[in-house]
């Protein structure tokens, strides 16, 4: 099959290429940046450069594919996290306008969308807010486009946020409960394991499939990451919304991120964030905290 995919070759869209070069399928991958074309290239994969938000682009590039793969990420609004004046929600509902305008001018009828947990309601969700909207636009494409929708849990590699505060006061701090309730996590790796599984299987109209690989608790996060580095006493030490937004208020995020990444967290402490997952739990993956932990430990050695 002819498969597009945007996101360039990030944390998922790389193994993702890799395993759809493997199964013989002729993929195309959109990148924003030229220097990235070669490594595109060595996947087996054939990289073409533009921006999401040039509709005309995107409508050249998904005619006669069998497949478009659609991610949007805080990134690719194109700005800074630190610059206070931008509307990364709104910008990435546009790039979600475009996805929907060259999907219809293009006629392709098969989409696979990377969603987000937290995607199944606009309240309490935080930046996550952005999941949420996008599947909506795509909602509204005829009903003769099929789309499945990805929606992964955390992925272990926001964890590596946590090695500035590991190495400096010997905790990971978040506004997150804490404790020993457990909740999941996911590798892009299986995120892409599961991404070319549902590529690989026929589509029927608006289908939702949550994605984890393990589920632990803070507790068991904190001592999984502590025993890796050589830090068996690592805890991890819960702190009020209102001290994390006024953290990371004083580092320069843009506002509406900051306040978005506390609502989040807030979320995943009081449980609101799981509650669709858990209605709809999947078969988890292969990678555990464990093997993540070995990674993170390389990470963080590595670390000035």
């Amino acid at each position: 099959m002819k498969i597009i995919l945007t996101g360039s070759i990030s944390n998922v869209g790389k193994p993702l290429t890799a395993e759809l070069v493997k199964q013989g399928h002729a993929v195309t991958v959109i990148t924003s940046k030229t220097e990235r074309l070669m490594d595109i290239k060595a996947l087996g994969a054939n990289g073409v450069v533009g921006s999401m938000f040039d509709t005309g682009f995107l409508t050249d590039t998904f005619t006669g594919a069998d497949i478009v793969y659609l991610m949007e990420t805080l990134d690719a609004v194109g700005g800074d996290m630190m610059d206070p004046h931008i509307d990364f929600i709104g910008g990435i509902s546009e790039i979600g306008n475009n996805y929907r305008s060259a999907i219809e001018r293009s006629g392709v009828k098969q989409v696979v969308h990377l969603s987000s947990i937290g995607a199944h309601t606009d309240k309490g969700n935080g930046f996550l807010i952005f999941h949420h909207n996008v599947e909506n636009i795509l909602r509204q494409l005829p009903e003769s486009v099929a789309i499945k929708f990805m929606r992964p849990v955390g992925f272990y590699t926001n964890l590596f946020a946590f090695s500035h505060t590991i190495k400096t006061k010997g905790e990971i701090i978040s506004n997150n409960n804490g404790g020993d309730r457990k909740e999941p996590w996911v590798s892009p790796l299986d995120i892409a394991a599961v991404i070319a599984e549902e590529m690989n299987t026929p589509f029927a109209g608006r289908t939702v499939r949550y994605i984890a690989s393990d589920e632990v608790s803070p507790n068991e996060v904190a001592a999984a990451l502590g025993a890796a580095i050589g830090q068996p006493g690592l805890r991890w030490k819960v702190i009020s919304d209102e001290q994390q937004l006024d953290i990371y208020l004083k580092i320069g995020f843009n506002p509406q991120i900051a306040k978005g990444f506390v609502e989040m967290q807030a979320s995943q402490g009081s449980g609101h964030l799981y509650e669709d997952y858990y209605q709809h739990k999947p078969v988890l993956g292969k990678v555990k905290l464990t093997d993540f932990a070995r990674d993170f430990a390389a990470a963080f050695q590595h670390e000035e």
